[in-house]
């Protein structure tokens, strides 16, 4: 199977989006069981108790509670709107942000952020003039201090799409901002798996588009693969990917390869999958990676193959480097559930 493909099914009955480049699986979503708060979601919330040795505060939402690291300029019991940043673990309150940010396909409306920006990914000068231009009219008319991010995704659209989505998204963002009476109440829903996959798989565009498709293009068998710790990497190299309470645990070996450059190899295997493997996974937090045993003037190129892995990550990832023990650390946002609690 070549090419960029989406696929759109179930997954125990519960709506689900892979999305395999040449035959390879490289994101997933699957909508969670039961009522859980998804990522993205905004709320009207009442500021609760500040926790000053946390730095926060936690605030009232319609059913539990969510924790805001923000307390400068909030008071107890003064209404505002947050927005959903990630999972919600068990027995934790939501985390949430006061900055807000309403996504689409094309566009981001960005409250209290004033200014039209394109992303740096459009090269092309004219074709930046011309989406500057299309920008400025569609705002015209919000809130001075609202503005507009054109996702890379505008790149291979049409105008009156980009138009549109721009509209549509700057009404939703005028009529959530202005809605802040009242007690604590959900205002928008967090993107389910088929609306995640509409917004953030536009760039570069689908070669195509299947429904109904995870048995027949081997996306079952794909996630099933998920569940074992083991990942091969070829020649008989494997790395586990064991997630603790505390940390997820990753150890590379090189198998029966004896050669000199066979930590080497692998280790760079390794590296260069593992962002990949997180994010199906649904890994966060800690990342501890045990890496082959390699000189250490090979780490320097184990590191620029790392940075690059990382990259292009949409989580926010932070690469913390070389402990004195020899591994390596990094940390990973928790911007989704874990596939293990999402198919236990």
């Amino acid at each position: 199977m070549k090419g960029r493909v989406v696929i759109l099914d179930t997954v125990a009955g519960r709506d689900a989006a892979a999305l395999v480049v040449d035959g390879q699986l490289q994101d997933l979503f699957i909508d969670p069981e039961g009522d859980v708060v998804l990522p993205g979601a905004i709320f009207r919330a009442v500021a609760d108790r500040p926790v000053k040795g946390q730095g926060g505060i936690f605030v009232k939402l319609p059913g539990g509670s969510g924790f805001l690291r923000q307390i400068s300029g909030i008071s107890p019991g003064q209404r505002l709107l947050v927005q959903v940043t990630g999972p919600t673990e068990p027995g934790k309150a939501v985390p949430v942000t006061a900055r807000l940010l309403f996504r689409s396909r094309y566009a981001i409306v960005t409250p209290a952020a004033p200014g039209l920006n394109i992303s740096r990914r459009i090269r092309d000068e004219e074709l930046r003039a011309d989406l500057a231009a299309l920008a400025a009219e569609a705002m015209a008319g919000a809130p001075e201090d609202l503005g507009l991010i054109l996702r890379s995704a505008c790149e291979a659209a049409d105008e009156a799409e980009i138009a549109e989505d721009i509209l549509s998204v700057k009404a939703l963002a005028m009529a959530v901002l202005a809605d802040t009476e009242g007690g604590p109440e959900l205002l928008v829903d967090g993107p389910g798996a088929h609306e995640a996959a509409w917004r953030d798989w536009a760039d570069p565009a689908p070669d195509e588009v299947v429904q109904d498709g995870f048995d027949t293009h081997g996306v079952a068998e794909m996630i099933d693969a998920l569940r074992d710790p083991r990942v091969a990497l070829g020649g008989g190299g494997h790395m586990m990917i064991e997630p603790t309470r505390a940390l997820v645990a990753v150890d590379v070996n090189t198998g029966p390869d004896t050669s000199p450059a066979a930590s080497l190899k692998v280790n760079i295997a390794a590296a260069r999958d593992l962002p990949r493997q997180l994010r199906l996974r649904g890994l966060g937090g800690q990342v501890v990676v045990d890496f082959a045993p390699l000189p250490k003037k090979d780490r320097a190129i184990l590191d620029q193959v790392i940075r690059a892995a990382f990259k292009h990550e949409a989580a926010e990832t932070n690469l913390a480097g070389w402990t004195a023990l020899g591994l390596y650390e990094l940390t990973r946002k928790r911007d989704r559930l874990p596939l293990s609690e999402l198919l236990p």
